[in-house]
Parts: C-alpha cells; sequence; structure tokens
C-alpha cells in the first residue's frame, strides 16, 4: 500500500500537501500502521495529509491542540521542552518510522512538548478522530500503542536518572549507552548521532565539554566516528566509564 506526496521533496512548506508522483510514501513502513487490514489501511489513507518543513521549522508548538498523530516519514526530529529561564531541552530524537503527538490525542489535551526538524522533513497528519478510532478499533494498533506507551515511561524515567548525574563527562557517556543499538554479531551503534550542540543542548551542558568527551574516547579506541553514526568498539569500557567516571 502506497500514497503519495502532491509536492515535489525540495519544496519546503509547512502546509497540508495532498498526492502526486513526486514522492512515494510506503505506509507498511510506519510500525505502527504495519499490520492494519487492507480495508483499515485504506481508511488511513483517506484520512492522512502529508507536510514539509524546513530545518528548524517548529513542526508541533507545546501548548498547540492535539488535533491529530503525526509520523516522521523522511528526515529527522527533535522533542524539546523550555524551562522557566527560555532554555531548550532535548528530550529525545525520532527516525523515520516513529509516531508524535500521542498523549495529547489519547488525553484530548494540549501539547505538552514542541518538536523540531533537526534536518528537512516530511510527516504525515492523522485527525484525532480517526487516531482514536485506530486505538479503540485496530488491536494491533492497540497493542503496538500500550507497548510504546510503557517504553516511553522507561526511557522518560532513564532520561530523569541521566539529567541527576552532576558529573557532565558521566553523563555524556550515559546518553550514549541509553543511545546506543545492538544487534547480534554487530558492534553497538548510535544510529543518527546528533550533533554535538544538540547533544549538549539535551543533556545540559557545553557544546565544547561534549566535544572534548567524545574526543578522549576515541582517542583511547572506545568509539569511532562513521559518517552519521558512532560505533562503539569497547562497550564494556564505555560502561565501566558511565559506572566509575569521575
Amino acid at each position: 500500500m502506497t500514497t503519495q506526496t502532491d509536492q515535489p521533496a525540495s519544496q519546503q512548506s509547512s502546509a497540508d500537501v495532498a498526492p502526486t508522483q513526486n514522492v512515494q510514501v510506503h505506509l507498511r513502513k510506519i510500525p505502527l500502521l504495519a499490520d492494519l487490514s487492507d480495508e483499515e489501511m485504506a481508511r488511513v489513507k483517506t484520512q492522512l495529509r502529508f507536510r514539509q518543513h524546513a530545518k528548524r521549522d517548529v513542526v508541533l508548538q507545546k501548548g498547540g491542540a492535539g488535533d491529530g498523530l503525526l509520523f516522521l516519514l523522511s528526515g529527522q526530529l527533535q522533542v524539546i521542552d523550555v524551562t522557566e529561564d527560555g532554555r531548550a531541552i532535548g528530550l529525545r530524537l525520532l527516525a523515520p518510522g516513529d509516531f508524535f503527538g500521542e498523549i495529547a490525542v489519547i488525553s484530548g489535551s494540549v501539547r505538552t512538548a514542541s518538536v523540531v526538524a533537526m534536518s528537512p522533513v516530511l510527516v504525515a497528519f492523522l485527525p484525532a478522530p480517526e487516531a482514536l478510532h485506530l486505538f479503540s478499533h485496530s488491536p494491533s494498533v492497540a497493542n503496538k500503542m500500550l507497548r510504546h506507551l510503557a517504553e516511553k515511561i522507561q526511557r522518560d524515567s532513564e532520561f530523569r536518572s541521566l539529567l541527576s548525574i552532576n558529573n557532565t563527562t558521566r553523563r555524556i557517556y550515559t546518553f550514549l549507552v541509553q543511545m546506543k543499538k545492538s544487534q547480534p554479531g554487530q558492534p553497538d551503534v548510535v544510529e543518527n548521532l546528533p550533533t554535538h550542540q544538540d547533544i549538549a543542548n539535551m543533556i545540559n551542558t557545553s557544546r565544547e565539554t561534549v566535544t572534548r568527551a567524545l574526543l578522549t574516547l576515541a582517542q583511547q579506541g572506545i568509539i569511532q566516528k562513521d559518517t552519521h553514526r558512532l560505533i562503539i568498539l569497547k562497550p564494556n569500557d564505555l560502561q565501566k566509564l558511565v559506572d566509575g567516571a569521575t
């Protein structure tokens, strides 16, 4: 099952767009929707609206209406909150296939955080009534949403623990451990590594501190930078630093 947008990917606009032949969107590649029946997928397809945003655009604004569920189709997004003194704190990163805005949809409340484009992005918007219908009538979607919410609670708890670490270097090491993905027979990696400034914003430190910490890890042979990802060559050594860095 595929659908398409009505605007070339090179055009950066936050307006809703309708189908054209320039960009294909494979809905079955969205994990939340992957197991829908053909009938359910056809219904969702008629309701989706596609939006393109330029880098640094605000895709969702904190305090805005919870009027729909959104899916990231391409690019990278960052969920951020703003402190009372005006500092932007990065909460987590979103990759293609991820969805967001679900809490406001489920609770019927306003958005609790903002979402900013870290690159040009394409997102799909599903109006709240249709999203709620999926949550209540599709067992596959309901089960995946329950797992997602449980994992989100765990991630948020881990992130709060990370921010409570007083030592900034240890905080950086812990961030890498939380971000890494493991596969059997393959080295641990951090995919789509954020910029040093973005990491600094997320964990409340300076860009220079992040740069020094990553350079130290590279010099010790613990990590290796590879294009847009970080390869963790010695995960046990990194974990020891997390457990005992001073």
